[in-house]
C-alpha cells in the first residue's frame, strides 16, 4: 500500500495531536523516574564477584572436599557409596532449593518459623533484583540465592558420614530431603533471616555454628543410634582404607571454608578479611591443639588426628568468623580440640554408638562450642566487634545457648519422625549380605578400586 506526502503529512499531525497528552505527562513523570533510578542501590561489581568467588568455594568442599574427606574414612568396599550420597544428596537440594527452599528460608514472610511461599520457582527474582548486605550495599539476589543454596546442599550431606557404610542409597537420598525441607529450611529462616525467631534474639552465628554444624551433628547422632552399628563394629578391622583420600579431602575443606566464612560477610570488605584471618588461625590452633592431645594421651600423633583438628577448628570459628578478634579465634581454636577428641575418644567408646565419621563428636560438639564460644569472644574487650548497646557478656552467651537449645530440639525431634517414617516407607538399611560385600558393588554395581 502506497502513501502521498500530503496523506503522511496529516497522519503525522494526527498522531501527534493525539500523543501530544502522553509526551507532556512523560516528561513530567521523567525528572521522578530519573530521581528514583538514582536512589535505587546498585550491586557493587567488587562485592559480586567476591560472591561469586565464595559461591564456587563452597561447591568445592561439598565436591570434591567432602566426599574424599568421608571416602577416605570407610572402607575401600563402600568409597564409592559414600561418593554417590554426597553427589546425589547435594544435587537434590539444589534442585529443591531453587524451586522452594529459598521461599522457604527467604521468602519474606513475617513468621518467625517460615519464609512463606511468595519466591516458589524463584517467582520475582530477576538479573536486575537485589538483596541488602549487612551495610547499605546491595548484591545481585541471584548469585545470594546460589551462595546459600551451597549451604543449603553441604548441610544434609555433612549427615551422610554418621550413617556410613550401612545405610539404603535410596533412604538416605530421600530423608536429606525430607530434612531439610523440615529441618535445615526452618532453622536458616529462625536464624537468617530478619524476621525470624532467633534472628530477633539477637543471637550470633556468622556462617552457620547452629544452622550447618549442629544440626547436621544432632541428625548425624541420631542417625547413627536409629540405623544401628555395622556389621562387626568392635570386632572387625574398619580402619580408614585412605588418610591419603582423608588428607586431601580435609585440605579441600578448608580451602572452600573461606568461601563458607568470608562470603558470609556478603560483602568485600574488613569484615570479610577479620573472619579469613580467624578462619586460617583458629584452624591452624585447633590441628596444633588435637596433635598435642593425641601426643599426650595416646603416645603418637596420627594423620587422622589431624585432619579432624582441622575440621574441628573450621566448624569452631564458624559461628564467631567475622564477630571474634583473632586471638579470640587462636584460643577457640586450642579449646575445641581437646572437646572433640573427648567425645570422639572417651564418650562414643562409653555409649557404644556407631558413628563413622565422627558427625556428632565434631560438628556436634564443636558447633555448640563453638555457638557458646562466640558469645564470649565477641566482646571487645577479647578482641571481638562488641555486643549491641546494653547486651553483657552474660546476656549474650543466654541468647547463645537459647539458640543451641532451639536448634538441638527443633533438629532432634524432627530427625526421629523422619528416620522412623523414612523406615517405615523404604527401610533404612541394607541386608547384611549387601553390607558384608561392600554398599559400592550391592548398592551401585562399581568398584572404587580394582585390583
Amino acid at each position: 500500500m502506497q502513501f502521498n506526502s500530503i496523506t503522511k503529512l496529516g497522519l503525522g499531525a494526527g498522531a501527534a495531536a493525539l500523543l501530544a497528552p502522553v509526551i507532556a505527562l512523560a516528561q513530567e513523570a521523567a525528572p521522578a523516574a530519573v530521581e528514583a533510578a538514582a536512589a535505587a542501590p546498585v550491586p557493587n561489581k567488587g562485592d559480586t564477584a567476591f560472591m561469586f568467588l565464595c559461591t564456587i568455594l563452597v561447591l568445592f568442599m561439598l565436591m570434591p572436599g567432602l566426599a574424599l574427606f568421608y571416602g577416605g574414612l570407610v572402607r575401600a568396599k563402600n568409597m564409592l557409596s559414600v561418593l554417590m550420597q554426597c553427589t546425589v544428596v547435594g544435587a537434590a537440594i539444589m534442585l529443591v532449593w531453587v524451586i522452594y527452599g529459598y521461599s522457604f528460608a527467604f521468602g519474606g514472610s513475617t513468621s518467625p518459623y517460615f519464609g512463606g511461599f511468595a519466591k516458589m520457582f524463584l517467582a520475582g527474582v530477576t538479573p536486575e533484583s537485589t538483596a541488602a548486605t549487612f551495610s547499605d550495599a546491595v548484591i545481585p539476589e541471584y548469585i545470594f540465592i546460589m551462595f546459600q543454596m551451597t549451604f543449603a546442599a553441604l548441610t544434609p550431606a555433612l549427615i551422610v558420614g554418621a550413617f556410613a557404610e550401612r545405610i539404603k542409597f535410596s533412604a538416605a537420598v530421600v530423608f536429606c530431603l525430607l530434612w531439610v525441607t523440615l529441618v535445615y529450611f526452618p532453622i536458616a529462616h529462625m536464624v537468617w533471616d530478619a524476621n525470624g525467631l532467633i534472628f530477633g534474639w539477637g543471637a550470633l552465628d556468622f556462617a552457620g555454628g547452629t544452622v550447618v554444624h549442629i544440626n547436621a551433628g544432632v541428625a548425624g547422632l541420631i542417625g547413627s543410634i536409629m540405623i544401628g552399628k555395622r556389621v562387626g563394629y568392635g570386632k572387625d578391622m574398619m580402619a580408614p582404607h585412605s588418610m591419603t583420600l582423608t588428607m586431601v579431602g580435609a585440605a579441600m575443606l578448608w580451602v572452600g571454608w573461606f568461601g563458607f566464612n568470608a562470603g558470609s560477610n556478603l560483602e568485600a570488605s574488613g569484615g570479610a578479611m577479620l573472619a579469613t584471618v580467624n578462619t586460617f588461625i583458629a584452624t591452624a590452633a585447633a590441628i596444633v591443639s588435637w596433635v598435642l592431645v593425641e601426643a599426650l594421651t595416646r603416645g603418637k600423633a596420627s594423620m587422622l588426628g589431624a585432619a579432624s583438628g582441622m575440621i574441628a577448628g573450621l566448624v569452631a570459628i564458624t559461628p564467631a568468623a567475622g564477630i571474634a578478634g583473632p586471638m579470640g579465634a587462636i584460643v577457640m581454636g586450642l579449646i575445641v580440640s581437646p572437646l572433640c577428641y573427648f567425645f570422639v575418644a572417651v564418650v562414643k567408646n562409653k555409649f557404644g554408638y556407631d558413628d563413622t565419621a565422627d558427625v556428632f563428636g565434631v560438628h556436634g560438639i564443636g558447633g555448640l562450642f563453638g555457638a557458646l564460644a562466640t558469645g564470649v569472644f565477641a566482646s571487645a574487650s577479647l578482641g571481638g566487634i562488641g555486643y549491641a548497646d546494653g547486651v553483657t557478656m552474660g546476656a549474650q552467651v543466654f541468647t547463645q545457648l537459647k539458640a543451641v537449645i532451639v536448634t538441638i530440639l527443633w533438629c532432634g525431634i524432627l530427625s526421629v519422625i523422619l528416620y522412623k517414617l523414612v523406615d517405615i516407607v523404604i527401610g533404612l538399611r541394607v541386608p547384611v549380605e549387601a553390607e558384608r560385600e561392600g554398599l559400592d558393588l550391592a548398592s551401585h554395581g562399581e568398584a572404587a578400586y580394582h585390583s
